[in-house]
């Protein structure tokens, strides 16, 4: 047993001088010196290092929030935050302790070989092999792993981006339907008033009734529109609040979201730059696995052997085979210039649909203090008998139609900059995520 004990710690020295010494086997320089030098302070996980080292994951971290600090908009985010299940988290974290895992496949592989002989008769021996030359494969399989990493880092970025859209979209869409019921308020209350001198009217044997068989109707519809804001509200906020920590339905307030086509490069592109980076690794195994390669590596117990095996062959249609391998490098490269051309396509017309919406409501605001001067005209003309009651109430429908659609172009200009932001991945602090 102690012969054997010593033959195994010099085949594991030799192994391990050899993964020091051979850098295309997999070994790097800084792997060995770590091994040789003890460290006196605390060092960083390699998670760190990967975070450290990723230019896409310092982009990540680096991107700030639009959402102005103690807005409705920044609770909003909080709150459904707070309560996120973070599938994509869990994703990333498998991603790192894959990327720990491979980060050490340069070192000797060992583990004990068995054969039964026979019913009474086992031999155990124990397994070294050490790859020596292997055309870049544990690099290539150490690279891929990074870029796993970074692929999982903007799926968690894009996730918790997409999540925050989703929870101020429901409070958007709460917060129009509550103007939109106060509106309808207004409407109702003035339209009533109508309502109310066409009754009298009628007795009076001024009006027939089919007029006022027309207001009741009206108000019949304004009514129904108000029900239907109503539910809207509350459903959003049901569905918000399902989806968050606390109750949201007291926040109120619509602030500017400051947000523009430059202000960061959009997760797609920056996936898609990841998945290049993971494309191009998986092409250099690929390309390994396709040549031969040399390994060390011996067996200790009975009939202890050890020398070099020359592994993989060479088949007709290995060229041709390399060049697929290379053809998906390039098509990998031309994934990110599409990316980032439909990215800008989408950018450019958001930014158009944006200034758009932002100049219609504009328009639609100053066409509403029209309505409302014609609307006093019309007032003025019915109160010196020279105007009929439906006449002014015709313009006042035009009145309160012009302010609908106001309200209207205003929360769709509102959605498009949310939109604009999660393209952009700027709904959240890149620490925060």
């Amino acid at each position: 047993m102690g012969q054997c004990g010593t033959k195994t710690a010099g085949l594991c020295a030799a192994a391990l001088a050899l993964a020091g010494c051979l850098s295309d086997g997999g070994g790097d320089a800084e792997s060995v010196t770590r091994l040789r030098t003890p460290q006196t302070t605390a060092t960083p996980t390699h998670a760190d290092k990967i975070n450290a080292e990723s230019t896409i994951i310092q982009s990540l971290v680096a991107r700030r929030s639009v959402l102005p600090d103690g807005s409705p908009y920044a609770h909003v985010a909080t709150a459904v935050l707070a309560a996120n299940a973070r599938t994509a988290e869990s994703e990333l974290r498998a991603a790192q302790l894959r990327a720990r895992a491979a980060s050490k496949n340069w070192l000797p592989q060992i583990g004990p070989q068995i054969s039964l002989t026979s019913l009474s008769s086992v031999i155990t021996n124990l397994v070294v092999e050490q790859v020596i030359f292997d055309n870049g494969r544990k690099k290539g399989e150490r690279e891929f792993a990074v870029a796993d990493v970074e692929v999982a880092a903007v799926a968690l970025a894009s996730d918790t981006n997409t999540r925050v859209r989703t929870g101020l979209d429901l409070y958007i869409s709460a917060a129009e339907a509550r103007e939109r019921f106060a509106l309808g308020e207004r409407t109702f209350k003035d339209m009533s008033h109508f309502e109310w001198v066409m009754n009298e009217r009628v007795q009076g044997g001024v009006s027939d009734g089919s007029d006022l068989h027309i207001l009741r109707q009206k108000l019949g519809e304004i009514r129904a529109r108000q029900s239907a804001s109503s539910e809207t509200a509350s459903t959003a906020i049901a569905e918000l609040n399902a989806m968050a920590i606390g109750d949201l339905g007291s926040l109120r307030g619509m602030p500017e979201l400051p947000v523009n086509a430059d202000l960061a490069q959009p997760l797609s592109v920056t996936q898609a730059e990841a998945e290049k980076i993971r494309a191009i690794a998986a092409a250099k195994i690929d390309r390994a696995g396709q040549l031969p390669g040399l390994s060390a590596g011996g067996t200790v117990g009975e009939d202890s052997t050890f020398g070099l095996k020359l592994d993989g062959l060479l088949g007709l249609g290995t060229g041709d085979r390399l060049k697929a391998i290379e053809a998906t490098k390039e098509a990998a490269g031309r994934s990110v210039a599409q990316a980032n051309e439909t990215a800008n396509r989408t950018l450019r017309k958001l930014e158009g649909m944006i200034a758009a919406k932002e100049r219609q409501t504009g328009e639609a605001a100053a066409l509403t203090v029209q309505a409302r001067r014609n609307l006093d005209v019309f007032q003025s003309q019915y109160d010196a008998g020279q105007r009929q009651v439906m006449d002014v109430v015709g313009v006042y429908e035009t009145f309160a139609r012009q302010q609908d659609a106001e309200v209207a172009l205003k929360y769709e200009a509102i959605r498009l900059r949310i939109e604009m932001a999660e393209l952009l991945g700027v709904l959240v602090d890149g620490t925060a995520i």
